[in-house]
């Protein structure tokens, strides 16, 4: 026989299995749907997972970026010092920050070119949430934040109108604002903002400027335009330094930046800040720091740590969304051949190969498990896609969470449905024959 005719022959075989496969799928619509289902799940939650985990890393890692190699960053305490293994009791009874440790560092560390004091805005729940007004419009609660003229400069940021508050007017306490782009498109949407009056709780501000937009970091109302913010001395004025406390001690959110003199080395001005907290928190020589100090590499480092474990939790609950999936099919498929025994000893009969058998057993494993990985991914996608239009939560659709859908799907299916293939074409066709 020609190797065409062989091809050929085969090829119809296959189609006649694959025909055979989908019939008995559609025949049994209950028993498919239910053991689809955990599949579904399964897959669902790696693709929603995964085009959101990597939706959030990827707009972190962007804003990670755009602080600079350089700068530098002083804080009570940080996620450092979490992932170091310090106890947050211990953590909480460090000093507070305070506007003058900002000052202290602008004026006694040499290498230092400039500083940024931030108050509030940096995700703290010490931070105050308020509506901005104008006109009758009116924001939803945004973070505010008080910085010093130097916010531009240290985390390098762009104004897309107007221009950014000056030292004069920090020292001065005006009540000036730079407005992030989502508060300046809900109160401004076809209006020059420049030169406007809006209240930021019951005080008066002008609008002098407006944010360029910034990369969404992600979370639920924690979009990075969701803005305004003020000179820190009109902010301490209106707001005060808020200090949580708790039983375990308190905190701040107070936040320090700073960069280095061009052409100096980032570790020189860590030294020199280092040397002035130290210093002004009278530590003697064999005392460790009572303050973290952050960079891009060490947030960098961090947030690796962070996405590396977030990155194995998806594994294993896909893995056990899938597990409990494949058990179904294994057992569905199970209860199949035990069904119909009498048709596979009729089809052997008939003269129906034991790989045939087999083939028709295992390809409707796969067939279920693949219609349970393609409606996992519309599913998942469908999650993504909502939440990211509904929140602002920023998503990545990767095409190969699509493949490890499909891949994952079709290999619980060939893995969970070769046993109850492998019963099925072992059958004895004159044993099969008998079977009530």
């Amino acid at each position: 026989m020609r190797s065409e005719e062989v091809t050929k022959m085969q090829t119809g075989l296959f189609k006649e299995i694959i025909a055979m496969a989908a019939s008995t799928i559609r025949t049994q619509k209950i028993r498919s749907g239910l053991t689809i289902l955990g599949i579904v799940i399964g897959i669902t939650s790696i693709v929603g997972m995964t085009s959101l985990i990597r939706g959030f890393d990827e707009s972190l890692r962007d804003r990670i970026r755009d602080i600079g190699p350089d700068t530098v960053f002083v804080s009570q305490f940080s996620g450092v010092s979490f992932m170091s293994g310090a106890d947050l009791n211990e953590l909480l009874q460090r000093p507070t920050l305070t506007p003058n440790d900002a000052r202290a560092i602008e004026r006694q560390a040499p290498s230092v070119a400039a500083v940024n004091l931030m108050l509030g805005g940096n995700g703290s729940p010490a931070t105050p949430r308020t509506r901005i007004h104008y006109n009758g419009e009116r924001t939803k609660r945004i973070p505010i934040s008080g910085s010093t003229e130097n916010f531009p400069d240290v985390f390098r940021v762009d104004l897309a109108y107007g221009r950014f508050y000056t030292e004069g007017e920090v020292n001065h306490r005006r009540r000036v604002v730079v407005l992030g782009q989502n508060p300046y498109l809900a109160l401004f949407p076809n209006v020059d903002p420049i030169g406007k009056t809006v209240r930021i709780g019951n005080q008066p501000y002008t609008v002098i400027g407006v944010l360029e937009a910034r990369p969404n970091a992600g979370g639920l109302n924690s979009d990075a335009d969701d803005v305004a913010i003020i000179p820190h001395t009109a902010y301490q004025k209106q707001f005060g330094v808020r200090v949580l406390r708790s039983q375990r001690g308190q905190f701040t959110s107070v936040m320090i930046a700073a960069v280095p003199h061009e052409g100096v080395p980032r570790e020189e001005a860590i030294q020199d800040i280092t040397d002035v907290m130290r210093i002004r928190h009278g530590l003697r020589l064999d005392e460790p720091n009572d303050f973290d100090i952050v960079t891009q590499d060490a947030a960098m480092r961090l947030w690796d740590q962070v996405s590396s474990a977030t990155y194995l939790a998806l594994v294993a609950i896909s893995s056990i969304a899938l597990l409990v999936g494949g058990i179904g099919v294994m057992a569905i498929m199970t209860i199949s051949v035990k069904e119909r025994t009498r048709e596979i000893g009729t089809r052997k009969a008939l003269g129906a190969r034991r790989r045939e058998i087999l083939w028709q057993f295992l390809l409707e494993a796969v067939f279920l498990t693949g219609i349970g990985g393609l409606l996992g991914i519309m599913f998942g996608s469908g999650i993504g896609f909502g939440i990211h239009f509904a929140t602002g939560f920023p998503i990545s659709m990767p095409w190969w969470s699509f493949a490890l859908g499909i891949g994952f799907s079709s290999a619980v299916g060939i893995i969970f449905g070769i046993m109850p293939a492998i019963r099925a074409s072992a059958l004895d066709p004159i044993e099969a024959l008998r079977y009530e």
